[in-house]
């Protein structure tokens, strides 16, 4: 391996470290109480957070889920100060493949892939879509403008239904789904942040 190599391999160390931590302080969470969580051991954090080691991709998995975030949101390079990303380049994000088609919800990522402080995601929701039968539950404020369509929310024991123009802003921490209340597509925006209201 080549200086170079060596070199972009610690920085991504390095990021993937800062990362960790931002996602650990923002949850309020000690390494210790991390590391309980993810089921992974305090020293491999210890030493991430300080920008060492080389962690499998099992653990990175698990510290993910422990910190409410994707493991490729960890693995990107922070946004920069002013970042544009062209409407053709906007990356959407996956879905299963065996997902059934009522189920694909369509999910560009408009803010840039590095970006954790707030991120802002345009939803195109099949007709039928509802995931009822698994609600999330995370960390964060979320806040939704229906572009077109119907959208239901449902946020605890509180229902809402917004048309075209209407937008709901609510607490992640509460459990909450939505379903298309529309016979045809509903297209919404989200803007997440990990900050509670």
């Amino acid at each position: 391996m080549s200086e170079r190599d060596e070199s972009e391999d610690g920085r991504a160390v390095e990021a993937l470290g800062a990362a960790v931590r931002a996602a650990r302080k923002r949850l309020e969470l000690s390494v210790d109480a991390l590391s309980k969580r993810a089921g992974v051991s305090f020293g491999l954090i210890s030493q991430l957070e300080r920008g060492l080691g080389n962690p499998s991709l099992q653990s990175l998995q698990r510290l993910a889920g422990a910190l409410g975030v994707p493991a490729s949101q960890l693995l990107d390079e922070p946004a920069a100060d002013l970042a544009v990303v062209p409407a053709a380049r906007r990356h959407l994000l996956p879905v299963p493949p065996d997902t059934p088609a009522a189920q694909r919800v369509v999910r560009e990522l408009l803010t840039p892939r590095g970006e954790s402080m707030l991120q802002l995601i345009k939803s195109t929701l099949p007709a039928g879509f509802s995931n009822e039968e698994q609600p999330f539950r995370h960390i964060g404020t979320e806040c939704v403008t229906v572009e077109l369509g119907v959208l239901i929310v449902v946020h605890g024991d509180q229902r809402v239904e917004l048309h075209a123009g209407d937008t709901v802003s609510y607490s992640c921490s509460t459990s909450h789904w939505w379903a298309n209340g529309h016979d045809s597509e509903t297209v919404v925006l989200g803007a997440v942040t990990p900050f509670e209201r």
